[in-house]
């Protein structure tokens, strides 16, 4: 295994991209949904986004981010597609509620967990983690294909203390889950179902404040830690140290087709707000872990780093870009304006630019304008935009 870090020390060749003019979705004054009560919803393509708002959440179709409808839920909800094409998980106080983007429908079907936390999809499972227990539960992703009549049952794993922690499953069943309680965190399990228990397959206690997981290719998983990160890979564990005595990385930007993961990465634990300045780079395959500190101009957080096409990373900065960063050299390769420029958010729930993105197209909010960007990552192009009525939030794509 190889450590090092480099520094750009000079702003990289950006070839910046003219905004050109935008197809705009605007809806009615009040931002309610078109009238459809006399007629049938049209069946849906997957990909329709759904946005979550102070006191609501509005479904957009995906293409021209028309509103498709609102729904009143509470103040705070997170966002995470459930994998079919069509349900997202909404954390709610009472749990993991789902919503239909098809018909759509805020259901009242909840998997109840006092202090809902990471949703994972990979290989045909769902899994729910639930902080205040560390109880995952394990659903096929396909499980509401039937239709939205009833909670569905799966299978269940609860570690032995409580923590904010994550689980994913791989393709041959084995569940890997964050082992912590409630005063720290120190590493991942990787278990193996076997009658009424679970038998342990390998474990690690070298990754303090572990968070966050991701997969690329080859089903290698990357966990973020407090000095660095942790792969899992062919049935074991291996430890990356970062080259800061605190080096924390807390989400890992994957694409499944790369072996190498972009992270988020912070130096100095005593920094004031959220807004981070550099990134990890992680070759799952070659074994090695790189820092890359970015542009001064290229400031983001958790929220505003995505893979797209060709496997770049994707950085919504608070210049109001975003700035294209080939994780093979860690180079900025391009770059184009999408929003005002922002500043960072007091607290990390506080409304700021999100971006998501569902195959060359990426979501962008501006909650400064109550607006949501549709942008085509290929030409840099803005090709739809809806203004609502309130700031968006978290957003999240229906992706299968």
């Amino acid at each position: 295994m190889t450590r090092h870090t480099r520094r750009l020390t000079a702003a990289a060749v950006i070839a910046g991209v003219s905004l050109l003019a935008t197809a705009c979705a605007t809806t009615s004054g009040s931002g309610a949904a078109p009238d459809t009560a006399s007629e049938e919803p049209a069946a849906p393509a997957e990909g329709r986004v759904a946005v979550a708002y102070e006191n609501g959440i509005a479904v957009l179709d995906g293409t021209s981010l028309e509103v498709v409808d609102t729904f009143e839920t509470e103040e705070f909800t997170r966002l995470n597609p459930f994998g079919d094409g069509r349900t997202i998980a909404v954390t709610t106080s009472k749990g993991f509620q789902i919503l239909d983007t098809g018909a759509p429908e805020l259901t009242d079907l909840v998997f109840e967990a006092a202090a809902a936390g990471h949703v994972v999809v990979h290989e045909g499972k769902t899994v729910l983690y639930d902080d205040a227990t560390s109880e995952t539960t394990i659903l096929d992703t396909d499980v509401f294909a039937g239709g939205y009549d009833a909670l569905p049952e799966g299978e269940t794993h609860r570690s032995e203390a409580a923590h904010h922690g994550v689980s994913i499953v791989l393709e041959d069943g084995t569940l890997l889950t964050t082992v912590g309680d409630e005063t720290a965190r120190s590493g991942a399990v990787a278990l193996h179902a076997h009658d009424d228990h679970w038998d342990e397959l390998a474990s690690s206690d070298e990754c303090p404040g572990i968070h966050g997981e991701g997969t690329a290719a080859g089903e290698a998983v990357i966990f973020g830690c407090e000095d660095g990160a942790l792969l899992f890979h062919d049935g074991a564990f291996e430890k990356f140290t970062a080259p800061d005595e605190y080096g924390r990385m807390g989400n890992a930007y994957v694409s499944e087709t790369s072996p190498i993961v972009v992270g988020d990465y912070k130096s100095d634990p005593d920094a004031e707000g959220y807004l981070l300045n550099a990134v990890t780079l992680i070759d799952t395959a070659a074994h090695t872990y790189e820092v890359v500190e970015l542009p001064d101009e290229v400031q983001y957080t958790y929220r505003d780093v995505v893979r797209g096409p060709e496997d770049l990373a994707y950085i919504l900065s608070t210049d109001g870009q975003i700035h294209v960063l080939d994780p093979e050299t860690g180079e900025i390769v391009d770059a184009f304006p999408v929003v005002e420029p922002w500043e960072g958010p007091v607290e990390w729930q506080d409304p700021h630019p999100t971006i998501k993105v569902n195959g060359d197209i990426a979501y962008v909010t501006e909650p400064a304008s109550n607006a949501v960007h549709a942008v085509d990552l290929t030409t840099g192009e803005t090709v739809a935009t809806v203004e609502l009525d309130a700031a968006p939030n978290e957003i999240a794509v229906a992706l299968g």
